[in-house]
């Protein structure tokens, strides 16, 4: 079987060589701009390794949920417990799940709670018009959280007068049914989404029932334009051994994800300022015995509410991005307690070209304030030299910093001891890489490292104890990674197949622990690859493959594949998951769902 699959691989590849060279491919990401910056700059201008996917990656991509469709992206590591997007862990180059910084928009949906809530916040990919994955340093751009990386999802712009419905059915009792409305007026514009997934699980205690409620408005657009994202997503979900290695108790979790935005943008040629306000609001209830709540049951409801103004200045000497963020979060929790953190943090950068506009150098610097962890800065700086229009070079290096959740401060059970006297986690990383990019190609090249002080564990010396949070690693982390995409056509049908590889290497100082709870378990080696051929004009089947080789031993090869049917109104899906029927484990010791299929088929009204 693996020298079938190299063979078929081989196949393709000569295919695409040989029928690309008579054929134009088409532009994918020519005219992105990063909306996740203050400074506004095209794709390939970014001094930075970012991966974009794209709506015709999503739409290729064999998954209906962010937390599969991330999978996909060399060096973004997701560890699922549940299917669907029930709990999913995200980590990039090898951090944490409390490392990683998801954003919408630009509005950041860090958790004081805990980083297992980071997905929480996933959209349904029909209101999702792309994805930014800034890897690295990114704490001068986002503030704290971006230890290793942050996330931005851009939901769509606008549907103009449209009305779509989908539903899906498949193994496991999957029913999802959905609808998406987008309407375009004379001074507003509208996008509504209401969605449903429903499941009784692969195993035992793993159903879920999640609803997706998703608005974004434009109101004033003639004149002074006003912009307002609403979202309201509702997770109830069996937990069987999320947390606990016991078969008996049966566990189970709700949490609901809600965010309410407002933005407007004032410019002129010279000044851009982009004011927002917005409130976040994560509730989790879990209960360790699902029929039986009064045995243990942890209920936390956390809010965090802020102002934050982006604004960029262009001058003689280049561009000036500064901006401010305030925020108060609020917890209250029958197991944290009521707390509360007033947080600020200051943006200062400035983007100089040099060289004809070959080199670009940009140092910048955070500054940030918390009530219960006092001042912190963090300088940081990106390098680029363009060596042609398409080719460039690039580094960038950055201290970041990570605060410790509540649940690191103050979680208390039997088994597990919060620590009220934590540090802030640190690190100092960076990277050397080069990108070229043309409609037809586009490939990256980085090596990194990040070292990393004061980074959380929970340990303890006697079996007997329970684990208590310590601030005790001290980790580097080096590795590099290869990108490719590349487009072609084949009897004039559009092609595509992309190609990531990243290798990581963790070096942990001996510390001569007893027990830990958090051992060091990075993808040593992560292959993923996509092959989109589009058999007929209306045709579209992908085969995507995955390689992991985790730190501790662990490897698994995954397949999955997906066929794309559109006519003027109607489009078929069928997604067939883990294809060979792979045995693996993500996270913990919940094995991964076997083979499974969806089908899907969405009509629209136009």
């Amino acid at each position: 079987m693996p020298k079938l699959k190299l063979v078929l691989i081989i196949i393709y590849l000569v295919n695409a060589f040989v029928f690309s060279q008579e054929q134009q491919p088409k532009q994918a990401l020519d005219t992105i701009v990063i909306a996740s910056t203050r400074i506004d700059l095209p794709f390939k201008e970014n001094s930075r390794t970012i991966d974009i996917i794209t709506s015709e990656d999503i739409k290729n991509s064999a998954t209906n949920n962010l937390a599969d469709l991330l999978q996909q992206v060399a060096g973004v590591d997701i560890r699922r417990r549940g299917t669907a997007g029930s709990q999913a862990d995200l980590y990039i180059r090898g951090g944490s799940f409390d490392q990683t910084l998801l954003l919408i928009d630009g509005i950041k949906m860090d958790d004081a709670q805990t980083g297992h809530h980071t997905m929480n916040a996933s959209l349904p990919i029909e209101v999702i018009e792309r994805i930014e994955i800034i890897k690295g340093p990114a704490a001068r751009v986002f503030g704290q959280n971006a230890f290793t990386g942050a996330i931005n999802i851009v939901t769509k712009k606008e549907l103009k007068n449209s009305v779509s419905a989908n539903v899906e059915t498949g193994s496991f009792g999957q029913l999802n049914g959905s609808l998406t409305v987008g309407t375009d007026l004379e001074n507003s514009s509208h996008i509504i989404h209401i969605g449903k997934l429903t499941s009784a699980g692969y195993r035992n205690n793993t159903d879920y029932e999640n609803s997706n409620y998703f608005i974004k408005s434009v109101f004033n657009k003639n004149v002074q334009p006003i912009e307002m994202i609403a979202t309201f997503l509702d997770r109830n979900f069996g937990a069987e051994n999320f947390y606990t290695t016991n078969p008996t108790f049966n566990e189970y979790e709700e949490t609901q994800n809600s965010l309410i935005a407002f933005t407007s943008e004032f410019k002129n040629e010279r000044l851009k300022i982009r004011p927002r306000l917005y409130w976040k609001r994560n509730q989790d209830m879990f209960l360790l015995r699902r029929n039986d709540p009064g045995f243990y049951r942890n209920l936390h409801i956390t809010d965090k509410m802020g102002a934050e103004v982006n604004a960029s200045y262009s001058s003689a000497i280049g561009v000036t991005g500064f901006g401010v963020d305030v925020s108060k979060i609020y917890i209250r929790s029958n197991n944290l307690g009521n707390r509360n953190r007033f947080m600020t943090n200051m943006f200062l950068e400035h983007r100089f070209k040099l060289l004809n506009d070959k080199l670009d150098v940009t140092p910048g610097v955070a500054v940030t304030y918390f009530s219960d962890f006092k001042f912190h800065v963090f300088p940081g700086i990106d390098v680029g030299y363009k060596l042609t229009n398409n080719f460039k070079l690039y580094g960038n290096a950055g201290y970041t910093y990570r605060i410790p959740t509540y649940t690191d401060l103050f979680y208390r059970d039997p088994a597990t001891e919060g620590n009220p006297d934590l540090k802030p986690e640190e690190a100092l990383s960076g990277e050397l890489g080069a990108k070229y990019n043309t409609p037809k190609f586009t490939g990256s090249f980085a090596f990194f490292y990040r070292d990393a002080s004061k980074l959380i564990d929970y340990v303890k010396d006697i079996e007997t104890d329970p684990f208590m949070a310590t601030n005790l690693r001290d980790l580097y982390t080096k590795g590099f990674e290869v990108n490719t995409s590349y487009n072609f056509k084949m009897n004039n049908l559009n092609q595509n197949l992309s190609v990531g590889y990243v290798f990581i290497e963790d070096e942990v100082a001996d510390l001569n622990l007893n027990f830990s709870r958090y051992s060091i378990n990075s993808l040593k080696h992560h292959f993923t690859s996509r092959l989109s051929t589009q058999l007929i004009k209306h045709l579209n089947f992908n085969v995507i493959y995955k390689h992991a080789e985790r730190t501790e031993g662990l490897s698994y090869n995954v397949w999955d594949a997906s066929i794309v049917l559109t006519s003027k109104q109607f489009e078929f899906t069928a997604i067939a998951s883990n294809i060979f029927d792979a045995d693996y484990i993500e996270s913990g010791i919940i094995p991964m769902p076997p083979s499974n299929v969806l089908f899907g088929l969405r009509y629209k009204f136009n």
